[in-house]
């Protein structure tokens, strides 16, 4: 009998666990493996040693991404691709602040604390990436 609920709580567990990733994949945004590194040291990233700063690339990510130090323990990185609809030229986030706003008619405003959506309509926020601080260096990846 214990072998029979086990089988059976191993199955649910499995489907919830596959409906659940379904509703969380966005599926306006592909997931890219990438690492890269930003040592703080170097004069290119010397904002980034101060909280409330933030640092765009474009050299990683769909259409870039965008790192913000939230207190000097915590780094935040999201993709700079509005995840509320289909990649077009006009999808690129541009950052001013703490906001990544897309220039697509949508009126999309987004916080790069979080990566919640503040204005506009859709249901998913930035897309976050890993951020891990080893002294002196962040390392962002997927």
């Amino acid at each position: 009998m214990k072998k029979i609920f086990a089988f059976i709580f191993v199955i649910i567990f499995l489907f919830a666990c596959s409906a659940d990733d379904e509703l969380r994949r966005n599926p306006y945004l592909p997931d890219l493996n990438f690492s890269f590194q930003m040592d703080l040291n170097l004069p290119e990233y010397n904002q980034l040693n101060f909280p409330g700063n933030f640092y765009v690339t474009h050299n990683y990510g769909i259409n870039g991404i965008v790192v913000y130090n939230l207190n000097n323990d915590h780094y935040m990185a999201f993709e700079l691709s509005d995840p509320n609809h289909v990649l077009q030229e006009c999808s690129l986030l541009a950052v001013q602040n703490t906001q990544a706003a897309c220039s697509c008619d949508d009126g999309n405003i987004y916080t790069i604390i979080t990566g919640q959506q503040i204005a506009g309509e859709g249901e998913y926020g930035l897309k976050p990436y890993r951020v891990e601080r080893i002294g002196s260096v962040l390392r962002i990846s997927n």
